[in-house]
């Protein structure tokens, strides 16, 4: 079964899921926790948060929240991304999901679908800016609080690029020479952790966002895509075939089909690898297994040069399920969190820019090559700025790239069955 027969499929089981239908049997990843997977509803007298971050980027924020509501216990669900999705449908359908649930690009569909609290009339939105509020909105209702934003580039090993005279690349060209140049020395430019399917999907957006995003004419892109008008197969192909030259140039190779993300971590912060592509929530674990290591990040690159762009943009939010029996202490978790120490907790573990109002942050050195990106807001992914079926659509898309990385597919395959998702979805769905 090809890719988009698998996606289109995999649409139409999380469309029965989140809209009522058959029951279907999901079989969980042997190392989710046992509550995770069954959606057995925790012990009398806490809330159930089930989130696709690990619990390490949320360590302190978790804390702060004990020592600011000690009478609420909070059991915290890691599922890994690549199976956050199906887990929460099940749940959702079953009837037994958890209270609160960490958001990004499904938020729309599950607000769409009326299985999200609407929070619209909350006092605590009024602390927030509404850049931080709008992903998180369906027809001016809002369903989700933002925790922070996200960002992920290139990380590059400082004292392996000033040994070779090397800099952080200004444009494409750069960036593939780069490579070239490292790997000519016997060093490995750049590991990638492909066997999951969002480091292409995200890198290749990262061009995208410099070829296309940047240009003001494309404003009103991502709107009409969202509507059925606009095509990516159309609009983005010379972006992604401008990206593609990492694959036909040897910059990204098939056999990092078989690394895992944690694998290419290690190559990484091991010095075995020059480059990695990732955001600040890997950088705690980056240090301790290299606490020496000298570390720096800079953006995509586009053909022109320029400030470079990165991906992101407002990242995971927090949300209620509008069944849960314990939304008067949801509620209460989430108006903790608007608060100026909430967010410091926040970033403490894993850096990004708080939303809420007056509040900036500091994001040090490792991140001065992305100085110029920040300033100019040159921070985007549109799958969860602006699309209703983000999620479905960019894994769709990025599983395909995967199967470009083999040479089974093209560029152009790739986008289209992005599209085919997108529509299927759009003509499945009756939004409110």
């Amino acid at each position: 079964m090809n890719i988009a027969r698998k996606a289109i499929l995999g649409v139409l089981l999380m469309l029965a899921l989140l809209i009522g239908g058959n029951t279907a049997t999901f079989v969980s990843p042997p190392f989710l926790t046992r509550a995770a997977a069954s959606g057995n509803p925790p012990p009398s007298g806490t809330l159930r948060w089930m989130a696709y971050n690990t619990r390490a980027t949320r360590d302190t924020y978790l804390v702060y929240l004990a020592e600011e509501l000690p009478d609420l216990t909070i059991h915290y669900d890691y599922v890994p991304v690549d199976y956050f999705t199906g887990t929460l449908s099940v749940q959702l359908m079953s009837g037994k999901g958890p209270d609160l649930i960490e958001g990004g690009g499904e938020t729309r569909l599950l607000a769409s679908t009326h299985r999200l609290l609407d929070l619209t009339d909350e006092p605590f939105l009024a602390q927030y800016r509404q850049a931080g509020l709008a992903p998180f909105s369906v027809n001016g209702r809002v369903y989700a609080v933002p925790l922070q934003s996200w960002f992920e580039g290139i990380y590059y090993n400082k004292a392996i690029f000033a040994e070779h005279g090397l800099t952080p690349p200004a444009t494409f060209d750069e960036w593939i020479e780069l490579h070239k140049v490292l790997r000519a020395a016997g060093i490995k430019p750049q590991t990638m952790g492909a066997q999951s399917w969002a480091p292409l999907m995200k890198q290749s957006i990262g061009v995208v966002n410099n070829e296309f995003y940047a240009n003001g004419a494309n404003a009103g892109f991502d709107a009409a895509f969202d509507r059925g008008e606009a095509k990516l197969a159309e609009a983005w192909l010379p972006a992604v075939t401008l990206w593609s030259r990492m694959i036909s140039e040897g910059c990204i190779t098939p056999d990092m089909l078989d690394y895992s993300d944690e694998q290419a971590l290690m190559e990484f912060a091991s010095g075995e690898a020059a480059m990695w592509e990732s955001g600040p929530w890997s950088l705690g674990e980056i240090l301790r297994i290299n606490p020496d290591i000298e570390l720096g990040m800079f953006p995509f690159p586009g053909a022109e040069g320029g400030a470079g762009w990165l991906v992101g943009g407002p990242g995971s939010a927090l949300a209620i399920n509008v069944d849960s029996p314990n939304r008067d202490a949801a509620l209460r978790v989430l108006a903790a969190t608007a608060t100026r120490e909430a967010q410091l907790a926040l970033i403490a573990d894993n850096m990004g820019e708080p939303y809420l109002e007056g509040m900036r942050a500091d994001f040090g050195s490792v991140y001065a090559d992305c100085a110029d990106a920040f300033a100019l807001e040159q921070v985007y992914a549109p799958w969860t700025a602006a699309w209703t079926f983000g999620n479905p659509i960019v894994e769709a898309y990025g599983k395909a790239l995967q199967e470009v990385l083999a040479g089974s597919k093209t560029v152009e395959e790739a986008l289209a069955e992005a599209d085919q998702v997108n529509e299927h979805m759009r003509t499945s769905l009756v939004t409110p």
